[in-house]
């Protein structure tokens, strides 16, 4: 067995000391920054959400999200933090830093804690009265309106419409964010400091069970499932066609075409997100592929059943709790108060973690996607671009100006070199950090402390023993099982009943795989992050945040996960 190493591409330990110099980078990643003083700056690159290169549409939607959404929530709650986001070599970077000077830090994260309080108190009518409204408000305006009956310039005022639709539900996004993660962190952080936890998950023990949008399109189509395994017809065709012979041998018999029918009924309900988060991938209601695929891995199952399953973790859940308040019993009224209230946000909290992805990140993102693929079309067929596909090698900006000038402002060429940029940047390796490392370790504030359980604080040292890869303990459990590299939903067919799903990062979408597979390993993230809420859930162990898993274990390699511990063993290196 050999050493677990890191990437070769990585950069050298963090400096937090004075005099910190920029951080050297690979020869293969030469380094423009966009803009004055960027070079002053640590920049980490984004894999939770964007591990692969991002098309510059993509980028124009991060540029939204991090300074009208992140940073005007920040803003509202007096947060002594800023945000950015770069693409450097086709990649995403983003920077977090405060925004007042040292000596204003306590004084102005006091002022933030009694702003997000009540927010986090009321977190369940806040959503349910405010937030969610106007989340369906918008989606239902922009599913309205007739984007191939718009003409040109209305298309153009609709996109300038459409663009404000997005500040303002990324406004939303970090509004709900920040309390949500600070009611979860500050949960687990009361109840360790009450009990001295002897594992990383006995708070996030008495949040699971609860139903949310993500669980419920799993279970959906597990049922979906179901009636396709009760037909001999359609159980026929998914266990023995490949996924792009199914849709048309169904379509060739009766009961075939039903069980489309239901299909479609799914993805009328389940469908307008994509494989991962963005304006590019197309929605599984444009294109079911990835549906069909966990169909027919679902269909060659041993049935089980899942409300059972459900049931049990309520079941344990409610165990837990009369357990964790028999010995709250003798603790002062004030304590057990506290405990009760934070308990209450921290369930609610747990919920929104992945209703909020559903309505905001997929759902809301869905359909401004088609604003666009309208625009490409438009552009495609006077000439300006190849193919509607082109649209998402520009900026909004682009897309803007080249409708206006449509059809003299040519952009071909254009899509064509940034096509050539995404290819090459796929071919490498991007360096993890860039910039200057920070002078000093980052504030430990109650929202940074979650902030960080999110993301998962930095890459994770290496392990002195031999064969070994550490991570954040993600799910509870120890497993071991064949690796299975997964870094698209395209490679999922690979994937087999017990084996372990070894991923950069896991999407809302990429779930349904959690009934099928032992354990989850990443290279991004932390005990907040989604796949590790969704493992509690499924009951599987996950290690996250080992920044070099799918870039160390070898595919079809025996593993151990050990989600306690936040460790992988390679059993057979």
């Amino acid at each position: 067995m050999t050493q677990v190493e890191p990437r070769a591409a990585a950069a050298p330990p963090m400096t937090t000391g004075p005099g910190a110099g920029p951080i050297p980078t690979p020869p293969d990643f030469p380094v423009v920054w966009e803009q004055p003083g960027d070079e002053q700056k640590f920049w980490e690159q984004e894999r939770t959400h964007f591990p692969a290169p991002i098309v510059p549409l993509d980028y124009s939607l991060m540029d939204l999200v991090y300074k009208r959404g992140f940073n005007r929530g920040a803003e509202q709650y007096g947060l002594p933090i800023r945000a950015d986001a770069r693409r450097i070599g086709a990649y995403i970077y983003s920077t977090m830093a405060p925004n007042v000077p040292p000596e204003q830090m306590e004084a102005q994260g006091k002022i933030a804690e009694e702003r997000v309080d009540p927010m986090m108190a009321n977190l369940r009518e806040h959503w349910e009265g405010e937030w969610l409204p106007e989340l369906q408000r918008h989606i239902a305006e922009l599913r309205a309106f007739d984007l191939a009956g718009a003409s040109l310039p209305e298309l153009v005022t609709h996109l300038d419409e459409t663009e404000q639709r997005i500040e303002r539900l990324w406004q939303i996004h970090f509004l709900l964010a920040f309390p949500m993660l600070l009611a979860l962190s500050l949960f687990d952080d009361f109840h360790r400091d009450l009990f001295g936890d002897e594992d990383a998950f006995q708070a996030f023990r008495l949040l699971q069970g609860f139903e949310n949008k993500t669980l419920e399109s799993n279970q959906q189509l597990w049922a979906l499932s179901r009636k396709a395994v009760a037909d001999p017809t359609v159980r026929q065709v998914f266990e023995t066609l490949t996924v792009g012979e199914i849709v048309p041998a169904l379509e060739e018999t009766g009961p075939g075409r039903a069980f489309l029918a239901e299909l479609q009924t799914f993805l009328e309900a389940y469908g307008r997100r994509g494989d991962t988060w963005g304006l590019r991938p197309a929605g599984w209601i444009e294109d079911p592929t990835s549906v069909l695929r966990n169909l027919r891995d679902y269909v060659r199952q041993p049935d089980r059943d899942l409300p059972a399953e459900r049931a049990a973790l309520i079941r344990e859940r409610e165990r837990l709790l009369a357990e964790t308040r028999e010995r709250l019993v003798g603790y002062p009224r004030p304590v057990v108060e506290q405990f009760e209230g934070l308990l209450q946000s921290a369930q609610f909290a747990n919920v929104l973690s992945e209703e909020h992805g559903f309505w905001i990140d997929f759902g809301s993102t869905y359909e401004v996607r088609l604003v666009f693929l309208e625009l490409g079309k438009r552009l495609a067929d006077a000439g300006v671009l190849d193919d509607v596909d082109d649209v998402f090698f520009l900026s909004i900006e682009e897309i803007r100006a080249t409708a206006q000038a449509c059809p003299t402002l040519d952009r071909r060429a254009l899509v064509q070199e940034r096509r050539a940029e995404i290819d090459h940047a796929a071919s490498i390796t991007p360096p993890p950090v860039l910039g200057t490392p920070p002078s000093g370790p980052p504030p430990q504030d109650p929202i940074g402390r979650a902030v960080m359980k999110m993301f998962g604080g930095g890459p994770p040292p290496t392990s002195d023993v031999p064969g070994e890869l550490r991570g954040n303990a993600g799910s509870p459990g120890k497993v071991s099982g064949t690796a299975r590299i997964v870094r698209s939903l395209d490679d999922a067919d690979r994937l087999r009943p017990g084996d372990v799903l070894v991923a950069e990062f896991t999407a809302p979408p990429w779930t349904p795989l959690f009934a099928t597979v032992a354990a989850v390993v990443t290279d991004a993230g932390g005990i907040l992050s989604h796949c590790a809420v969704v493992a509690r859930e499924y009951g599987i162990p996950a290690v996250v945040g080992t920044a070099r898993a799918t870039a160390t274990i070898r595919d079809g390699q025996q593993v151990e996960v050990d989600g306690n511990a936040g460790l992988v063993r390679l059993l057979d290196d």
